[in-house]
This record gives structure tokens, C-alpha cells and sequence, in this order.
């Protein structure tokens, strides 16, 4: 009787990493291979949260005349230099009666309160001296002509807010369309396309995210940008980045980042394609490193920080030659590194943040003060 031999995979049909290219160099080669999405004209309500693509600028100040500050009455301030609730001084003529927001009278530099004039009989009587300028909104107090937002800003809530108060209707923004494409099907890969379509969603980016076959997704040209989730190693079904060579072009497979390591980028056309591993950790990692950025430049801008500074509790120690991500939980003003290589579901759940130790660093001593970055 013959005896089954297993199937052995031909060394040619297994994905390897020849070698970890720097984060830095992966990050750097972004500015010439990556070009940014075209702008577009968009209302003001409708661009929240986008990244503006040119300039918002005032052509006039604003107000454009003086206005009241107050309810009140408009006067001239040197006709109320002597006045007390002891001594009224007679306003002649009476006083314009102004509400907040109305024009003043081209005679009147001042706005007396309702309580501070008294009305008997049609004369009217003030009952507090007045400064020039006192319950009044000068002409181009709330802005002067010039430049509110520089291009390369995420348009942010208060902007929306006070923009519209000085009458801008629309804006100029870039509006990067991704795909996230779960080509696993796993709980866990699941989990993480859901995660970065999030991400993508609040750092400037319009995110579709679906289950499939990386074949196809790489096949449609309806998006600028694609993450797919999954297939970046040596097993036996991995298979994301053979994908990419055969329908388009891988640029890196394996990036000195610690967890992440199989994180790959390439392109379909023009199109940048960001190739993350199906472990969760891993998968984040690679956002956190390369996939913001990757963004980033699709949305000509920056990558927005916000960490704080806090002291570690204990060394994190860290290979040379990778830039780790670490989970941290904050402990009064310190902050305790919770893992490191593998992070696990249970130490990400409680920490506050990450830290980011450089590819050049073999980690922080107790007492370092490192900048500590929100999860997405």
C-alpha cells in the first residue's frame, strides 16, 4: 500500500523577509512615492475633522464697524467723565437705545448699561462715567485681514465654530479615501481592520472597511490608498505580499519595528498599499509607525501629536537596531511599562498609552522622562 507524503511548500512559494529596512528610511522614501489626494471645495460643516488643503484667510476685518457689547445705550465717553449716582449728568441729545450686535451711532465711542442711565420724563441722566471703547466691539476686534488656518491643518470643532461666526462657508480640504481589507476572516484580524478604520476615521481619512480577497481589493481603483490586514508572514496560507508582487509592486516587506516586523508597503499604480500582519499587536504597531504617516502625507500634513511627558517607573529595555512600541500605564505622575515584543490584548486593555523607544536607543533607564502618545 502507498504510503501519503504531506505536502511540502517549495522554498520559491514561502514569503521571507531578506532584510528589515529602518522605520526612518520607510518613512523618508514617503515624500517622493506618495502623492498627496487633489483637493476639493467643501462646506464648512461638512469639512470637520479633514485636513485643509489651502489657506482660510479673511479678506476684510471683522466687525467691519464698531458694535454694541452690551444692552444699552450709545453716548459719547467725554459727555460722562464727571457723572456719579450722586451727581447724574444730563445726556443731551438722549441716547440711542442699542442692543448687543447692533451698529453704534457714528457720534458714540461707548455703551452704557441699561442701569446706568435713567430716563424721567425724556431727559435722560447717566449715573457712571465711561471710557472710550467700554461696552463696545471695536471695528476688527474679533479678526484683522490675513491668514485664520494654515493649509496642512486638521480642521478642528472650534475652527468650524468660529469660522462660520466670521462667515466662512466653505473650505478648501483633502479627503483621503482608504480601504481596509480583512483578507483573514479571524476574530482577530476582524478586530484590527476595525480598529484602523477607526483610526482612519479620526486622523483626517474616509475609511471603507470589508472581508476579502486582497486579489480583488487590489484590483479596484475606487479608493487612493488600501491597508489589508493579514498574510504578511512565512506560514503556509500567507501569501498578502506574493499578492502584491504579482498585481503591482512591493516597495519593503519587513520594517525594523518591534512587534510588526512583517509590515509591508508597495504600490498598485500610484496607489500606496500598507500590508500589516493579522496579530492585533502587530497590526497596530504598524499603523501607529507607518500607517499614520502614510495618511499623513495623503493628506499633505503633518502627523498631529499629543503626548504628554511622563517619568518611567522602570527600565525599558529594547533591541538595538528596531523601534519598539511599548503599552504604558500612568501611575500618578509616572508611567509603567506593561510589555514589550508580544503585547497581549490584556496589557493593551490597561494601559493609558505608548511610547515610542528608537530604532537607535536600547531603551530608557529608570526616571527618563519619554513622551507618552495616545492610542487610537
Amino acid at each position: 500500500m502507498s504510503r501519503q507524503v504531506p505536502h511540502m511548500a517549495a522554498d520559491s512559494d514561502i514569503q521571507r523577509i531578506v532584510r528589515l529596512t529602518p522605520l526612518a528610511d520607510v518613512l523618508n522614501s514617503f515624500q517622493t512615492s506618495i502623492e498627496p489626494v487633489a483637493p476639493r471645495e467643501e462646506n464648512l460643516a461638512a469639512a470637520l475633522g479633514f485636513t485643509l488643503a489651502a489657506d482660510v484667510a479673511l479678506e476684510e476685518r471683522k466687525p467691519a464697524v464698531a458694535l454694541a457689547l452690551r444692552d444699552g445705550f450709545a453716548v459719547r465717553s467725554e459727555t460722562t467723565l464727571d457723572a456719579s449716582s450722586y451727581a447724574p449728568v444730563p445726556l443731551i441729545p438722549a441716547p440711542v437705545r442699542v442692543s448687543l450686535g447692533e451698529p453704534l451711532p457714528d457720534n458714540a465711542d461707548a455703551v452704557a448699561g441699561l442701569d446706568a442711565v435713567n430716563l424721567r420724563e425724556g431727559l435722560a441722566e447717566i449715573l457712571t462715567p465711561l471710557a472710550p471703547g467700554d461696552g463696545v466691539l471695536t471695528a476688527g476686534a474679533d479678526a484683522e485681514p490675513g491668514v485664520l488656518r494654515l493649509a496642512g491643518a486638521k480642521l478642528r470643532r472650534i475652527d468650524v465654530a468660529l469660522m462660520a461666526a466670521l462667515g466662512i462657508e466653505r473650505v478648501t480640504i483633502r479627503v483621503p479615501r482608504l480601504r481596509v481589507v480583512d483578507t483573514a476572516g479571524t476574530e482577530i484580524t476582524q478586530a484590527a481592520a476595525q480598529l484602523i478604520a477607526g483610526a482612519i476615521q479620526s486622523e483626517g481619512g474616509v475609511a471603507q472597511s470589508e472581508r476579502g480577497s486582497l486579489d480583488a481589493a487590489l484590483d479596484q481603483d475606487s479608493v487612493d490608498a488600501l491597508v489589508a490586514i493579514g498574510g504578511t508572514g512565512s506560514g503556509r496560507n500567507d501569501a498578502s505580499v506574493r499578492t502584491l508582487a504579482r498585481l503591482g509592486r512591493v516597495a519593503f516587506h519587513g520594517i525594523g519595528i518591534m512587534p510588526g516586523e512583517t509590515t509591508g508597503v508597495g504600490f498598485v499604480g500610484p496607489r500606496p498599499v500598507l500590508l500589516l500582519p493579522g496579530r492585533l499587536d502587530a497590526a497596530l504597531a504598524g499603523w501607529l509607525t507607518v500607517g499614520r504617516r502614510l495618511l499623513a502625507r495623503l493628506c499633505f500634513r503633518l502627523v498631529e501629536e499629543q503626548p504628554f511627558l511622563a517619568e518611567l517607573s522602570r527600565k525599558v529595555a529594547s533591541p538595538l537596531g528596531l523601534a519598539e512600541v511599548v503599552p504604558v500605564r500612568r501611575r500618578l505622575s509616572n508611567i509603567e511599562p506593561l510589555a514589550s515584543r508580544y503585547l497581549s490584548p490584556q496589557a493593551l486593555a490597561r494601559s493609558d498609552g505608548w511610547i515610542l523607544v528608537p530604532a537607535d536607543s536600547e531603551g530608557y533607564a529608570a526616571g527618563t522622562k519619554v513622551p507618552v502618545r495616545p492610542w487610537p
